[in-house]
């Protein structure tokens, strides 16, 4: 085939199609000039995965010689996403055995799902996520924003703002600490800052959305790109919950799947695309199994099951304990992990004597 093939052609998901376009990629021949997937990925915006992907169904289209006599010159190697992988930002959870079970905390350009009952923490822990993801680059933490965008009413300023409180205690008590052993890096960088870590600096970095039916839903998700190319520090979004509206407005199934898949589309390829956490809080419903008994399932079923890279089920165990399940995950074995939440918000159990 020529390299005058146009992208439009090309067997490649809507998300990345979309990309191509939006960067100006129009045909194949238009992908020889991009030297290998990390130039493509550099005009684009595309993952290093992504632009890997796109470049050997091009190369498939046109052949070989479509993608110039350097067309292997950019791959990227299995040691080289592994060490990607090391480099992404987490975001630590303050608790330390549930950020051991997420291999450091919720993880930068992915997307994670949290599914539990009511009372389980799903928003107190989205709300620990939101002030978490601002702790300063001294302390290791990622110092973004958050976007929080609320679909139930749940988001309490007061309880958030709790929260915030302790974290601001937490930090600036290891800041004092740190000077004690002659390291004023932190202080410096807590006084020096744009924006103070501070409780007002902390709630002004959360930016909230309320929506109030599937609609403003979509319509918000879909304009999110425009927010985070306007708001170049935020580096989490959470949506708590995202599957509320749709398991009430949908009369028609085969509808909401297909609303409910692009709308899953469109949040991994936000995450990827700006290298964001994206935090999904999602319900739980009771599936009857085959034979007898139940158990309880994500909302929406297999029509959302592909939606999160990493699924975490939060329940509650033996003394009325809370627990997270690891359920899915692209690189890490299944597990199970206590929290509490406190007056101070998502944290370990106490240590039992």
């Amino acid at each position: 085939m020529s390299s005058r093939l146009e992208v439009v052609a090309l067997p490649l998901p809507p998300h990345l199609r979309n990309r191509l376009l939006a960067a100006g990629f129009s045909t194949v021949a238009d992908l020889e000039r991009v030297g290998g997937p990390v130039g493509l990925a550099r005009e684009t915006g595309l993952s290093p995965e992504e632009a890997h992907e796109v470049l050997q169904l091009a190369g498939a289209a046109g052949g070989p010689a479509a993608l110039g006599s350097d067309w292997r010159a950019g791959t990227v190697s299995a040691a080289e996403l592994l060490a990607s992988a090391a480099a992404t930002p987490r975001i630590v959870t303050m608790c330390r055995e549930l950020d051991d079970l997420l291999d450091g905390g919720v993880h930068a350009g992915q997307v994670t799902e949290f599914c539990g009952v009511p009372g389980v923490g799903k928003t107190q822990l989205g709300m620990q996520l939101a002030i978490n993801v601002q702790l300063p680059q001294a302390l290791l933490g990622v110092e973004g924003q958050a976007v929080y965008i609320d679909t139930e009413g749940s988001f309490m300023a007061e309880r958030c703002a709790d929260i915030a409180e302790s974290a601001v205690r937490h930090v600036h008590t290891m800041a004092d600490r740190h000077a004690a052993m002659g390291r004023t890096d932190l202080q410096q960088q807590l006084r020096g800052g744009e924006r103070p870590f501070s409780l007002e600096g902390l709630l002004r970095g959360i930016y909230l959305f309320r929506v109030h039916d599937h609609v403003e839903q979509l319509g918000l998700v879909h304009l999110l790109p425009r927010f985070l190319e306007q708001y170049r520090g935020v580096r989490l979004v959470v949506i708590d919950s995202v599957t509320f509206h749709f398991r009430q407005d949908f009369p028609d199934m085969a509808q909401r799947t297909r609303v409910v898949t692009g709308m899953a589309q469109q949040l991994i390829s936000l995450a990827q695309t700006y290298n964001v956490a994206v935090v999904l809080m999602n319900q739980v419903t009771t599936k009857v199994l085959e034979g007898g008994g139940s158990k309880l399932v994500p909302a929406l079923g297999e029509s959302w099951g592909h939606a999160a890279s990493t699924r975490v089920m939060l329940t509650w165990g033996p003394d009325n304990e809370r627990h997270a399940q690891l359920v899915k995950s692209p690189h890490l074995p299944p597990g199970d992990a206590a929290y509490a939440v406190t007056s101070d918000g998502v944290r370990g159990l106490p240590r039992r004597r």
